[in-house]
């Protein structure tokens, strides 16, 4: 199948703490990993044309978001964090700067700093908990463009890491603190996940007393 009608819109990056890019090496450089195992074991001659490959660039997010909202995307891919972001949309932490569902809602391509449980989660799943060698900042599409695709499928198998925030996208109501709960108004999303992401320890120990009656 050739490929050169496709247009990738990748969504989000991580990057050093000056908000500039990462080694392609790095273990994080989401465009590295995408280079090594999405687009080069393909025969350049039917690959997507690196033309089509948009990668979040901190000097032209407003144009990525133009051209997503202008023609909205046939498919969003991808999985979810611990707390339930969807590319890097996580739960804002601020304790002066608050977000709304709407604000959620609404928000488009930007650079911002990583939550201190991103990177303690990033930590323990790559380098052992060194924190110290997680990226501190990542730009990501907002959930703005994310929600104006037509069809959204975010994929798990990370166990642990993903369960409550899988939970919570599931049963929960619409809420800031999980964006993932956002999908719930989306006329074609689908979560799917294995076994060991979408059993809870918690629903496994009914005699433990958590206070959650």
């Amino acid at each position: 199948m050739h490929l050169g009608h496709v247009e990738v819109f990748h969504m989000d990056e991580c990057l050093d703490w000056e908000g500039g890019d990462l080694p392609r090496s790095h273990p994080y450089s989401f465009r590295g990993f995408m280079e090594r195992h999405f687009y080069d074991p393909v025969d350049p001659e039917l690959a997507v044309p690196e033309g089509n490959r948009y990668w979040p660039d901190p000097t032209r997010l407003g144009q990525l978001t133009q051209q997503l909202l202008a023609t909205p995307a046939d498919l969003a891919y991808g999985g979810w964090g611990q707390d339930g972001h969807v590319a890097y949309n996580q739960a804002r932490r601020h304790p002066f700067s608050q977000l709304s569902v709407q604000q959620l809602r609404q928000s488009t391509a930007r650079v911002q700093e990583n939550n201190v449980d991103t990177v303690v989660a990033l930590a323990q799943r790559t380098f052992g908990g060194a924190y110290q060698l997680v990226p501190p900042m990542s730009v990501t599409l907002g959930m703005r463009e994310i929600l104006s695709a037509r069809r959204i499928r975010l994929f798990s198998d990370t166990g642990a890491w993903k369960q409550t925030a899988l939970r919570v996208g599931l049963f929960s109501p619409v809420t800031a603190e999980y964006p993932i709960t956002l999908l719930q108004e989306h006329p074609d999303a689908l979560l799917t996940a294995t076994v060991e992401t979408a059993t809870h320890p918690i629903s496994l120990h009914p005699e433990w007393d958590l206070g959650l009656s």
